[in-house]
């Protein structure tokens, strides 16, 4: 993997091994968006609950190595293609497993989907999918849109990107983690696209997904997500990712949970786990039934 060294952490009980679970972050995060110093998160939650659970932080993040700076040339290309393949085998082997558990949050449910159709000789191996917030394209308008993604994404940051090599999100604290120029430059185009095709050699993911049938995936949106992961969006996101047993769940107080969540704390909110994450756990179980389409 040239010179990149990828970091997964580990969180399982010591009284045994259960099913695995390999968890992505986003975009400007890293794996920590899973869990905290204190122990609070979907990994440990669900670590206590009898699974091995393994974080990922993808190339120049969190404690994976080196770190993105002007220098960095890697962008989504290579996670699709190269370090989630690799993150996922490196599971099977620690975990001594045939399936995987695969677990995201924003962005990284773009990059898992992608691999899937990208590497179809991966399906079998995953056992089930669970998003938090995952959407490709911004289709939704309203004033948050027009500040995070037409503002600061396609204009601001892109100018600071250009000028910097890269995009210092941490330096400018408005993420966990660095992004790349390639990767800021792909995502831009994905979001702004009607077509999910590769801009490098052309793969045609949405084409690809009429004939290739995910993993059973839930798809999980949070109310109060303007444009980062809009119930609208992730909806359009499940649609596009061709037939396969799924279900999109928008979690409200009006639809029964116990907070209008938003992008983040739809992952880090002290109630997630009797809310959300009993969900997800449901959806690891293949009790799909447990799990209503909502929102």
């Amino acid at each position: 993997m040239d010179d990149a060294s990828l970091c997964l952490h580990r969180f399982r009980r010591a009284d045994g091994r259960g099913p695995a679970v390999l968890m992505l972050h986003g975009m400007m995060s890293n794996g920590r968006v899973f869990y905290s110093r204190s122990g609070r998160g979907l990994a440990p939650w669900l670590a206590e609950r009898g699974y091995d659970v393994f974080v990922a932080d993808l190339r120049g993040k969190g404690c994976s190595t080196p770190r993105i700076d002007r220098h960095a040339r890697h962008g989504q290309s290579e996670m699709i293609g190269v370090d989630l393949p690799a993150l996922h085998a490196a599971v099977l082997l620690h975990a001594q497993a045939s399936q995987v558990h695969w677990v995201s949050h924003s962005w990284g449910g773009v990059v898992m989907n992608s691999c899937l159709l990208r590497h179809p000789s991966l399906i079998d191996q995953v056992a089930s999918v669970v998003h938090f917030a995952a959407k490709r394209r911004v289709r939704v308008r309203n004033i948050q849109r027009r500040i995070e993604i037409d503002l600061m994404w396609n204009g601001v940051l892109k100018r600071v990107t250009r000028w910097m090599g890269y995009l210092p999100a941490r330096q400018l604290r408005i993420g966990a983690d660095n992004e790349t120029r390639k990767t800021r430059r792909q995502i831009q185009a994905w979001v702004e696209a009607e077509r999910w095709v590769d801009d490098e050699d052309g793969f045609d993911y949405g084409l690809v997904a009429q004939h290739v049938k995910l993993p059973p995936t839930l798809y999980l949106a949070a109310i109060d997500d303007p444009c980062r992961g809009n119930p609208e969006d992730v909806k359009r996101f499940r649609a596009e990712s061709g037939p396969h047993l799924s279900r999109v769940h928008v979690l409200s107080k009006l639809g029964g949970a116990k907070h209008d969540y938003n992008h983040v704390s739809i992952l880090t909110h002290p109630d997630a786990g009797s809310d959300q994450f009993k969900l997800a756990e449901a959806w690891l179980e293949g009790r799909h039934e447990a799990v209503s389409e909502k929102g």
